[in-house]
C-alpha cells in the first residue's frame, strides 16, 4: 500500500511524497530526498540525525518510543517534545497524511 506523507523543513516549505508500507519514514525520507534527515547511522538507531517534530495531530497515532530511542533522543539537537527518530517510525495504512518537520539542523 501506498502511503503519504509530508515534510515541513524549518522554513515552512513542504514536500509531499509516497513511500509503501513497511519502510521506515527515514528511508522514505532519504529515497525521496528530503533535507534534514542525515541518517547517518543507516536505520540503525545508533545516531539522532534523523530526528523530525511529529505533528501533534498524529503523536497519539505512533507506537511508544522504544528505550533505544529515547536514549539516542537524549543526545539530539533542539529536542522537542513532539521529537521521534525516524528510522524508528514504520509505514503503516494509519500513517497515511503523517506530518513531520524536519530540525533547521542536525547534529
Amino acid at each position: 500500500m501506498v502511503i503519504n506523507l509530508v515534510f515541513v523543513d524549518a522554513s515552512g516549505e513542504r514536500r509531499e511524497v509516497s513511500s509503501v508500507e513497511g519502510r521506515s519514514l527515514m528511508e522514505a525520507a532519504s529515497l525521496s530526498g528530503i533535507p534534514g534527515i542525515d541518517a547517518d547511522c543507516g536505520g540503525a538507531c545508533a545516531c539522532a540525525t534523523c530526528q523530525v517534530y511529529v505533528d501533534a495531530d498524529w503523536l497519539s497515532r505512533l507506537p511508544p518510543i522504544g528505550e533505544s530511542e529515547s536514549n539516542m533522543l537524549e543526545f539530539a539537537a533542539n529536542r522537542h517534545e513532539s521529537s521521534r527518530l525516524a528510522c524508528q517510525i514504520k509505514l503503516t495504512p494509519e500513517l497515511d497524511g503523517l506530518t513531520v518537520t524536519t530540525p533547521e539542523f542536525q547534529f
